[in-house]
């Protein structure tokens, strides 16, 4: 295990200072970028495997359950009824239609529900916090990872300009930037193009998006349980092995339940504020890892066949997700 787990130490630190350096590509999606170089390359040998590969889905989930030290209810709740009505809205109605887009243009359903919870909730994070429950494989999920860091990469540039067209004032572009982008490091990029006061609103929409991470996982996880229940004879010869009856996920995945009780946590504000600093470092660290051990079961030349198809998707979702959420901000403001 020991030189598999110093391999991850190493990228998670390399990760770690790679964002703190620019921010197009945040430390989640350069350690999967490092642990796909490390597989595809004659330096991952078997002695090093073990100790990568060992963990890597229970750090995720551990990340993800600290993830829920970063939202704060009252924060929330302050936004008022109209944009909590609109968070909900372009969360479900970006998931739906993300889903079906995937499955119609020939995603695996699991493929196909990454993507939409990476688009539609908060990206690479969701996508670590779905990829167990759907049991998609690491090609998915880089799949998944890659479009949300390409396309909000892209809304970093586009969306300041067409807020400067539109003259939407410094709060619309706020509570756009908060509803549309994908990554909350994009949503911070985006929004601080516009001044202090866009920043405060759209950190805070999108840390409501970020909230329906646990609604959503539920839900996913209740599907993934009929179906497997549903599953007859004749289809149980089609299903892969993930898709065995026997082994259901449960109603409500424990990493869920661990996410709310941090949010319990950080909202009863018991927490001092360096506590809470370096629970954000030890989220980033842990997902970090778990990143960094699924690129290492990525298969490059499978995921170059199958990458248009996510690409399309990806650019699909994020048209509906900006174009609905634009409206609905203007409707509302």
């Amino acid at each position: 295990m020991a030189p598999g787990l110093a391999v991850v130490a190493a990228g998670v630190a390399v990760a770690l200072w790679a964002g703190s350096v620019q921010s197009v590509l945040g430390p989640l999606v350069v350690a999967l970028i490092l642990g796909v170089l490390l597989a595809n390359s004659s330096l991952y040998t078997p002695a090093l495997r073990p100790g990568v590969t060992a963990g890597a889905k229970k750090l995720l989930r551990a990340g993800v359950v600290l993830l829920g030290l970063q939202l704060a209810l009252p924060d929330i709740v302050a936004l008022g009824l109209p944009v909590l009505g609109l968070i909900v809205a372009c969360v479900a109605l970006s998931y739906l239609l993300t889903l079906q887009l995937g499955l119609r243009l020939g995603l695996t359903r699991a493929g196909a529900t990454l993507m939409a919870a990476g688009f539609s909730i908060c990206g690479a994070s969701a996508i670590a916090g779905l990829q167990s429950v759907v049991k998609a494989d690491d090609d998915e999920t880089a799949g998944a990872v890659a479009m949300v860091t390409l396309y909000g990469s892209l809304m970093i540039v586009v969306l300041p300009l067409l807020g400067g067209l539109l003259g939407l004032d410094e709060e619309q572009f706020g509570l756009w930037a908060g509803l549309a982008v994908h990554e909350v490091a994009q949503v911070v990029a985006v929004a601080g193009t516009a001044g202090v006061a866009a920043l405060a609103v759209a950190t805070v929409v999108k840390l409501g998006r970020v909230l329906m991470l646990a609604p959503v996982a539920a839900l996913a996880s209740l599907g993934e349980r009929r179906r497997a229940a549903g599953l007859t004879g004749a289809d149980r010869t089609e299903a892969s092995p993930s898709d065995d009856p026997t082994s259901r996920p449960p109603v409500v995945p424990l990493f869920v339940l661990g996410f709310l009780v941090m949010v319990a946590v950080r909202s009863l504000g018991i927490l001092p504020d360096s506590a809470l600093e370096a629970g954000r470092t030890l989220t980033t660290i842990l997902l970090a890892a778990g990143m960094f051990g699924l690129g290492a079961g990525i298969d490059v030349r499978r995921l170059l066949r199958t990458g248009g198809r996510f690409a399309v998707v990806g650019a699909l979702s994020t048209v509906l997700l900006a174009g609905g959420s634009l409206l609905g901000v203007l409707l509302i403001t």
